[in-house]
């Protein structure tokens, strides 16, 4: 018997704000073979030499389109700071503006799939629709200790979205 899989949403706002950290660009496929889950090990490697961070126990995962055609996006492994005045060696940094999101958590024993579609769902359900401001499609806040090449991670997916 299959238990039916369900991710209850919300609506929230989170204040526009900085962050510094790691950038990674390629495909679906190279992100599904786990070129993500190094750039996120390579972030919690360095998360010391970041100034002025703060939540340093959540890592943030935000998602770009990239790619004419839609094959690959620009995935950045960011932690929020306070201010940006000295950037590590071979880091990024990122600003993001006030946005309201549709929030659901990913618990381990889901499928990352289904959970995705049913905040898109839920989100078409409650008369809103996806928005992508300066192409940013989503953002996932991790528990930094988490280890990023578990197979079954626990992680908040935040969607942009707008009324329709």
């Amino acid at each position: 018997m299959t238990i039916e899989q369900r991710n209850e949403g919300t609506v929230t706002s989170k204040a526009a704000f900085q962050a510094v950290g790691l950038k990674w660009e390629g495909t679906y496929a190279e992100a599904g073979a786990g070129g993500i889950r190094a750039v996120h090990r390579a972030l919690q490697e360095r998360l010391t030499e970041i100034p002025h961070a703060i939540h340093t126990d959540t890592l943030l995962g935000l998602s770009y389109h990239a790619f004419p055609g839609g094959d690959g996006f620009t995935h950045y492994a960011v932690v929020e700071v306070e201010r940006i005045d000295d950037v590590p060696t071979g880091m990024v940094t990122l600003s993001v503006p006030t946005l309201r999101y549709a929030v659901c958590s990913h618990r381990k024993e889901q499928s990352i799939d289904q959970s995705y579609n049913n905040i898109y769902a839920w989100i078409n359900d409650q008369g809103y629709s996806a928005y992508s401001p300066d192409h940013l499609t989503h953002f996932e806040k991790y528990p930094m200790s988490q280890d990023p090449y578990s197979d079954h991670p626990e992680f908040i997916i935040m969607i942009p979205v707008q009324q329709r």
